[in-house]
Formats: structure tokens, sequence, C-alpha cells
């Protein structure tokens, strides 16, 4: 299948929160990449050296997401991985930029961590 025709090559990956800028803020000083956009309710961070954002929107009638998943409660819609090199070096300094820890976890490999506005993300050991 050859895609939609017209595509420009660019891909963006949103993340809804009650606070855009504040999640832009963590996952910037989290992934040390620069922000592109920086508005109260808008904010992105490029993807060094690639055609793609992160981007965060303010909702506000935005519900944390539960995991593992439970009948009933809002479900994770998506999560991000982020290799690492040293995982309990990036655990601490993760906590230190305001994630926390799940008390769930499943991999030795991998951390599942939350981020402020309580969205799962992974941190897991790259060896390539």
């Amino acid at each position: 299948m050859a895609g939609i025709r017209g595509l420009s090559g660019w891909v963006g990956v949103v993340l809804n929160a009650p606070d855009a800028r504040a999640l832009a803020h963590f996952y910037r000083d989290l992934l040390g990449w620069p922000m592109a956009t920086d508005e109260p309710d808008w904010c992105t961070i490029g993807f060094p050296g690639a055609p793609a954002n992160l981007a965060f929107q303010t909702e506000s009638v935005y519900e944390r997401p539960t995991w593992p998943a439970e009948p009933g409660q809002q479900q994770m819609m998506l999560h991000l991985d982020v290799g690492v090199r040293a995982l309990d070096d990036a655990v601490q300094d993760a906590v230190a930029l305001g994630a926390e820890l799940h008390e769930h976890q499943p991999q030795d490999d991998v951390r599942v961590m939350l981020d402020p506005a309580g969205h799962p993300f992974c941190l897991y050991v790259d060896t390539d």
C-alpha cells in the first residue's frame, strides 16, 4: 500500500494534559530536547534530526489514565518508550523531574513511570 497522497513526511504525537505547558516542560527536561512552541495551552518539543515533534495540549476535562487497564476506568491510549543506558540512574533522574515509579513493573529491564499528568511511559535498557 502506498499510503495517502500528498504526505509531507512529518508526524507528531500529541498528549493531552490538564496543563500543557507544565507537561511539555517536564518532557523537555526529561529528554533534553528543545521547545519549538511554548504557549499556555499548546506546546511542542522537536525530535532532533527528525521530521516529528511531541506536542502537548491542555484538556479541560482531562482524566488520568489507569494502567494496567481496569474496566470502567480511563485507559491509556498510547505510551512513550525511552531508551536509556543506565536504568536506575534514569529512574532517579525522572523522579527528580516529577515522574512517579509505577508500583506494577512487569519486566526486569523496563521501568514503567508516570509523568506528572499520569501518562505511563517506559524507560528501557537500550543496548544498541
